[in-house]
């Protein structure tokens, strides 16, 4: 039995109590033999969520407890422990947007993204959306048929949700937007995640007011959700406001929206959620998430007043979370949700093979570049890569490199073309257009005639193939082509692997998507509960403030 006698002196766990704000019209009851003194007790005690959290000190020692019950103070009362800090009770849901959760039917405000080529697999989506968790499929670069797949399998297995589906933005094939999107009408997919969108389409705004009805209670129902990923304001003013009329009016002569729906879609924005966009793998602007995030809520604010909507917009962040530490400080700035996406490429339901994920695991925050993108090639845009392991990102820059200083193949002077086929393509440029050519007879035989006419959009297809081929070899595990593997990531990557090192996730065979998802959400807690203790006058060494994962969630 625990005494005063035996407390007395005896611990030394580094707790310090700074009379800060001392709750004296409470105090604590319950039995001594409850409170931990010891250090690795006291962290089970903090980690120990679902329970309130009590700071007492007993004589000089402070310690901590789950137990026990607090009461107001009695006149004369003297109490064996001193109540020093009382904490409720902390559930993972209570973080971000409620709206979010239950709009989207999840159990926490965590959603992993779009990763394309199927990275963000149908695997992935479904181990997520069977714990309740939201899940992006992979939908870019893939041909209508392989999305119409992941359509059948992801709803076979989750005919209830959560699961969403990316629509990229594709500039210079608009056919390929408008394919995907046929697919989610027709299937009836209630959630897109649209990224990489410069500006409105008709294409993105058919899917969403397609969508528009009046429930019984004559209110608007939105049935297709839009959940738009931007990094500048620009864009993200587009998707907070209603969609234009001009696209509005285009859509009704085509007859593929009602003039009701259109009178709808006034009153709604074009997106129901947001996603802030940092410093994320692939297209990205590199875009800090503490200037970001604050700016385009206020953003949100300012519309929401101008527009009074009746379901304000939800602004969630992504790009650079792979922490407890950075997803926690997302939700103080005032995140809905948190979106990850580099870690779960590294995960065993990812799309990615097997090698590549082994270099996502052995990546640290310097190890990614800037390199030129494969489906905005000629407009410059680039994305952020994985440089560790590979030479693409040199490669597909010296590509860019000669696109821009040249008109045509044929100017390339001969010893650079003569490195090209030797150390890039391995194939002789005939070789390569030809086989550009036999598949754009059969995908898009409209660019293939401008081409034939116009030698540098024919110098930028032939580039296009390496940049557009790199990608699948990653996915694929093309052997004797692993320096050429282009690999989508951001510094969270190595941010990720620094918080792991040493733990059973630090081996990419031990990561599942869903046992890192309930880590960072676990860690998040675990770290606002120190905060929480801290501010109110608690001094805790550094060994309390970490959470590092022990064991998987599905031993549990």
């Amino acid at each position: 039995m625990t005494t005063l006698d035996t407390v007395l002196n005896k611990y030394d766990n580094g707790l310090v109590f700074s009379t800060l704000s001392n709750n004296q019209n409470q105090v604590w009851k319950g039995s001594l033999d409850c409170i931990a003194f010891e250090q690795k007790a006291i962290i089970d005690k903090f980690l120990s969520l679902d329970q309130p959290c009590y700071i007492l000190k007993v004589a000089s020692n402070i310690g901590v407890t789950n137990d026990g019950y607090l009461a107001s103070a009695d006149n004369g009362f003297s109490a064996q422990a001193e109540l020093l800090i009382s904490l409720p009770p902390l559930r993972l849901q209570q973080f971000g947007d409620p709206n979010f959760l239950a709009v989207h039917g999840v159990k926490s405000a965590y959603m992993t993204g779009a990763m394309a080529g199927g990275i963000a697999s149908e695997e992935m989506v479904i181990a997520l959306g069977k714990e309740q968790l939201l899940g992006s499929f992979g939908a870019g670069g893939l041909t209508p048929d392989r999305i119409e797949t992941a359509i059948n399998r992801i709803q076979e297995a989750l005919p209830n949700g959560p699961y969403a589906f990316n629509l990229i933005h594709s500039p210079n094939e608009p056919a390929i937007e408008r394919r995907a999107v046929d697919l989610y009408l027709k299937y009836e997919v209630r959630t897109v995640e649209a990224s990489a969108f410069l500006d409105l389409t008709p294409n993105i705004v058919y899917y969403r007011v397609a969508g528009l009805s009046l429930n019984a209670a004559n209110e608007i129902e939105i049935k297709n959700k839009v959940i738009a990923k931007i990094s500048r304001r620009e864009v993200a003013t587009k998707f907070l406001q209603p969609a234009p009329a001009r696209i509005l009016k285009e859509l009704i002569q085509q007859g593929l929206i009602t003039e009701f729906q259109a009178s709808l879609a006034s009153k709604v924005p074009m997106a129901d959620d947001i996603t802030v966009e940092a410093d994320s793998g692939g297209h990205t602007d590199n875009r800090p998430l503490v200037c970001l995030l604050p700016s385009i809520i206020t953003l949100r604010d300012e519309i929401q007043a101008q527009y009074n909507y009746q379901k304000p917009i939800r602004v969630g962040v992504a790009g650079g979370i792979g922490t407890p530490e950075s997803a926690l400080a997302a939700f103080m700035m005032g995140a809905a949700y948190i979106v990850t996406g580099s870690i779960n490429q590294s995960c065993i339901e990812s799309g990615a093979c097997d090698y590549t994920k082994k270099l996502l695991a052995q990546a640290e925050m310097a190890d990614m570049m800037m390199a030129p993108a494969a489906d905005m090639f000629e407009m410059g845009v680039k994305l952020q890569v994985l440089k560790r392991g590979t030479m693409f990102p040199m490669r597909a820059q010296k590509l860019y490199e000669l696109y821009r200083n040249y008109d045509s193949i044929e100017d390339i002077p001969l010893a650079e073309r003569e490195k090209l086929e030797k150390q890039i393509f391995r194939k002789t440029i005939a070789e390569v257009w030809e086989g550009t050519a036999a598949y754009l007879s059969q995908k898009n035989p409209e660019k293939l005639g401008k081409a034939v006419n116009n030698p540098k959009l024919k110098m930028a297809l032939i580039f296009r193939w390496y940049l557009g081929l790199s990608s699948r070899w990653s996915s694929s595990g093309e052997k004797g082509r692993e320096v050429d593997y282009q690999i989508w990531c951001g510094p969270a990557m190595g941010g990720f692997n620094d918080w792991v090192r040493g733990s059973y996730l630090a081996e990419p065979n031990n990561r599942h998507v869903v046992d890192v998802a309930y880590h960072i959400m676990l860690g998040t807690a675990f770290l606002y509960r120190i905060q929480s203790l801290k501010i109110q006058g608690l001094q805790i060494p550094n060994y309390y403030g970490q959470y590092h994962p022990v064991h998987s969630i599905l031993e549990i």
